[in-house]
């Protein structure tokens, strides 16, 4: 079957291997969140976290300045609210309170956790050396919250311009990493 080319704008899209998370940082102000589907895994023990956040978005400066977040990740169940969150600023409104969502209290940052949220993950960041080039951050994961009440929770996967996968049927092959 010939090749046929493949438009260079759209390859994030395939690339896209984690669910979208939602990020909450603290101001003196109050609470932000943010949505994002730019991060990838770069360590086990510890975990370490690298996301892009631009510059341009309000949770830049906080992130910069607090040196904290919560990566927490949403299911199906609150993908509106994920979106929602996308697309308005925290600069104008208290997300929290406009899409319903609880914060929780987290153990070892200030940001709070979502309490929504499958998963809640607290932040640290340890590595900026790429923040001024690429948006670049290295976070540590410092302390792991899981909701055991939802059982096979499905996540939601960005494909781009407000196209969104859902995870589904889990295979098991056989692998020798444990």
């Amino acid at each position: 079957m010939p090749k046929k080319l493949y438009p260079l704008s759209k390859v994030y899209g395939l690339l896209e291997p984690g669910p979208v998370v939602l990020v909450s940082t603290q101001t003196k102000t109050g609470p932000n969140i943010m949505t994002m589907s730019w991060h990838t895994m770069m360590e086990f023990e510890p975990p370490m976290i690298g996301c892009v956040i631009s510059s341009r978005n309000y949770t830049f400066r906080i992130l910069k300045t607090t040196r904290e977040c919560v990566i927490s990740i949403p299911t199906v169940e609150i993908a509106k609210q994920m979106v929602g969150i996308g697309n308005s600023s925290g600069r104008d409104i208290n997300k929290f309170e406009v899409f319903g969502l609880t914060p929780g209290k987290a153990k070892l940052v200030k940001a709070p956790l979502i309490d929504e949220c499958y998963i809640n993950l607290e932040c640290k960041v340890v590595d900026t050396k790429l923040v001024s080039k690429y948006n670049f951050f290295i976070l540590e994961v410092v302390k792991a919250w899981i909701n055991p009440a939802m059982k096979s929770p499905r996540t939601i996967h960005h494909q781009g311009k407000g196209r969104f996968m859902v995870s589904g049927e889990i295979i098991k092959l056989p692998s020798k990493m444990k």
